[in-house]
């Protein structure tokens, strides 16, 4: 069973970092593909079509996928050892705000294919 707990989620100013992480159990990293998807302020708690895809990245072949507001800014990395994958937030905004998740995904259709976790809440203000 594909199954993945979000943490690190917190309040940062403007500019500020932080790194989410992504805790993987029930299978390997390599031949998966992993998304991070964001579900803003006042959007429902629902099927999870109200989250858009931020960062994906397949691990087969390392193809990633970006939404344009983050290139530059946003990276995905991991640590096989701890079956874990990170989110590197970077140069922060208030636009960034919101509850992310990971998912596994099927990368050329950005659907999930593990359950949705409980997600972890970002906050980005002064």
């Amino acid at each position: 069973q594909l199954q993945v707990v979000e943490s690190g989620g917190d309040l940062v100013e403007p500019g500020g970092s932080l790194t989410l992480s992504c805790t993987t159990s029930g299978f390997a990293l390599d031949g998966y593909a992993i998304g991070w998807f964001r579900q803003g302020p006042g959007d429902h708690q629902g099927s999870g079509l109200e989250r858009e895809a931020v960062l994906c990245i397949s691990f087969e072949d390392n193809s990633p996928f970006y939404q344009s507001s983050v290139k530059g800014r946003f990276y995905i990395t991991r640590d096989n050892t701890k079956n874990t994958v990170y989110l590197q937030m970077n140069l922060l905004q208030p636009e960034d705000t919101g509850l992310y998740f990971c998912a596994v995904i099927n990368m050329a259709t950005m659907s999930p294919e593990s359950s949705w976790g409980q997600g972890t809440q970002v906050t980005v203000s002064s």
